[in-house]
């Protein structure tokens, strides 16, 4: 089988809500997901009544709940690719529909590379929103839930944020059962920084000839664990041994829904929409220098990473539009998706985003302690600028 090329759908999940609120069933305290510097995010963002925000990764709701609890009006529009999510928000949406305070939720369905669309099919103009948030990688939902391939625990090898939306796309053990020891290798290498990269590749390649296709995450770990010895075992942040497989379960993650490019291609699409700050004055050379107090306005962009790459996408934006250079994926004419705009051609021209803090933040031990997926996380935050 090869890896074809998808024609993803253009399947568009609309709510529309007159005049929601929250109440206190929806409040941070019931909030059984636990987002990522929720509470950082809330203060820096600072609702105001009738200010619009994107949460662009609704997962579990944790972010956007935490932007309601502040009892703003505000208007959250939520976007995931996952339909389970999607219908979460919906739930949601409706709940708070019933309160009416001024509150609203507008759920979204479908991915990065999708919410100009969306966004467009619903008449938004540019510039209308004050703040969104991304949280990459994949949500607490799809780790515990073993149907859907992204844990240790023993289901099918699949890993598809779209679920079956999108049945052309493919799966972890599609990926991985296709796919030869030098392209398998670089993915391990470049998505998961796995040390043993090439000797898994090729154990797996080799266990082709031996037994039946590998289509469960249990076979998948089992057999990188039997390839890892012992002294290659690493730890977490928090001391914890982490599992022998843990970096090739990411890597077939972001291989496998497109995460990186998904994530290149939205930020210059939100320098569309997000409001553009007009301070009295800054130093265009400085990248460093906006510091939180001296926003007046314009909008701010949050985004969470939990991997090196992300991260340096981020920063290429925020810092040199013109010096981003993307390392595309294995096969990548076959399997990258190819957005039809122009957007990234047209912010290069002229810086548009400014760093908003300093440094970027990071969980703080109590929250790590509390939510050990938050070890790895690092804030940063934009201020889109200029016209």
């Amino acid at each position: 089988m090869r890896i074809i090329s998808t024609k993803f759908s253009n399947f568009v999940g609309i709510h529309n809500l007159k005049k929601p609120i929250i109440n206190n069933d929806n409040n941070v305290e019931t909030i059984t997901h636990i987002p990522v510097l929720a509470k950082e995010i809330t203060k820096i963002l600072s609702p105001k009544d009738g200010q619009f925000f994107l949460d662009l990764t609704f997962g579990g709701g944790g972010h956007t709940k935490y932007l309601l609890s502040t009892n703003k009006k505000i208007t959250i529009f939520t976007l995931d690719r996952d339909h389970q999510a999607f219908e979460r928000a919906v739930l949601l949406a409706k709940k708070i529909e019933q309160n009416n305070c001024g509150q609203k939720i507008v759920p979204l369905l479908g991915r990065f590379s999708q919410m100009n669309g969306l966004l467009q099919k619903i008449a938004i103009p540019y510039h209308s929103f004050d703040g969104a948030i991304i949280d990459l990688g994949a949500s607490s939902f799809q780790y515990d839930d073993p149907v859907r391939g992204f844990s240790f625990r023993d289901g099918p090898l699949d890993m598809r944020m779209d679920g079956d939306r999108n049945p052309q796309m493919p799966s972890a053990a599609d990926v991985i059962n296709t796919l030869n020891a030098d392209e398998l290798a670089r993915i391990f290498k470049v998505y998961g920084e796995e040390r043993n990269a090439k000797k898994i590749a090729q154990t797996i390649v080799d266990s082709r000839f031996l037994m039946k296709r590998i289509n469960t995450t249990r076979e998948l770990a089992e057999m990188v664990q039997s390839i890892v010895t012992n002294a290659n075992i690493s730890r977490d942040k928090i001391g914890r041994t982490t599992h022998p497989a843990t970096k090739i379960f990411q890597a077939l993650r972001i291989f496998v829904n497109n995460e990186l490019n998904e994530l290149n291609h939205v930020i210059p699409v939100l320098s569309r929409y997000l409001k553009i700050s007009k301070p009295e004055s800054y130093n265009e050379d400085d990248d460093n220098g906006m510091i939180a107090n001296e926003r007046h306005n314009g909008g701010l962009l949050a985004i969470i990473a939990f991997h090196s790459l992300e991260d340096k996408i981020i920063k290429s934006h925020f810092v040199d539009q013109a010096g981003n250079n993307l390392m595309l994926p294995p096969k990548s004419d076959d399997y990258i998706i190819h957005p039809n705009n122009n957007y990234a051609d047209q912010t290069k021209r002229l810086k548009i985003w400014k760093f908003y803090q300093k440094k970027f933040q990071v969980p703080t031990e109590e929250e790590i302690l509390q939510n050990p997926r938050a070890r790895s996380a690092k804030l940063r935050l934009g201020l889109r600028i200029n016209h």
